[in-house]
């Protein structure tokens, strides 16, 4: 039976959700690892179906300023993948392959930027390459876009692609947690209804 909204999930279905994004992130944070030269870990993924509104709370509230690595989905999965970068974590990033800090995003020069979507990109591109492993799926992903601006705006693609299919929107996400601190920043998932419809399929825990 397939889901027409993202709120029909069941317990089963929400935890293997939850079981492809830890394993999904716990690649990410490893391949962070590599690219920073230090330890990088991920907080337990959580599953969550929100209304956009709360979606855009949850990740700080509308009128956070952040930095954001949006990349579209295409493929046998359609949706977004989005790294939510703020003012802690992008330090962390420019420290650790710049040796430098800044105090604002108004501060981030074209290198700062470059930086910030190469590790944005690694994150996204890796959670990518174990779903699509574990799933047997093929998923094509856009040249990531860069964005500073508030995160009520940064949520609005979703919103604009996913608004007339359901009024929920699905994510898979975690923190990073770097030198024992838990770093802000989330890696988002979102498929569109009929991806996830796929996805569970292929996972074997659709009813």
């Amino acid at each position: 039976m397939n889901l027409h909204s993202f709120d029909e999930l069941t317990t089963l279905e929400i935890d293997t959700l939850r079981e492809i994004g830890s394993i999904g992130t716990g690649n990410a944070a490893t391949a962070m690892s590599t690219l920073l030269g230090r330890e990088v870990r991920i907080t337990l993924p959580e599953v969550r179906i929100m209304e956009y509104n709360e979606a855009i709370d949850w990740i700080g509230g509308p009128e956070t300023v952040t930095a954001g690595v949006l990349v579209k989905m295409s493929g046998q999965m359609n949706g977004i993948m989005l790294a939510v970068q703020q003012l802690e974590f992008v330090n962390l990033v420019l420290n650790s392959m710049l040796d430098m800090t800044i105090e604002n995003y108004g501060e981030l020069n074209d290198l700062g930027k470059s930086a910030l979507v190469e590790v944005g990109n690694i994150a996204i591109s890796t959670f990518i390459n174990a779903l699509a492993g574990l799933s047997n799926i093929s998923v094509d992903l856009t040249v990531p876009a860069f964005a500073v601006d508030m995160q009520g705006a940064i949520l609005t693609v979703p919103m604009a692609e996913y608004g007339g299919m359901s009024d929920y929107l699905m994510t898979i996400g975690g923190n990073f947690v770097c030198d024992g601190k838990q770093v802000p920043c989330r890696v988002l998932l979102s498929p569109d209804i009929r991806s996830l419809n796929f996805l569970l399929k292929k996972l074997g825990v659709a009813e």
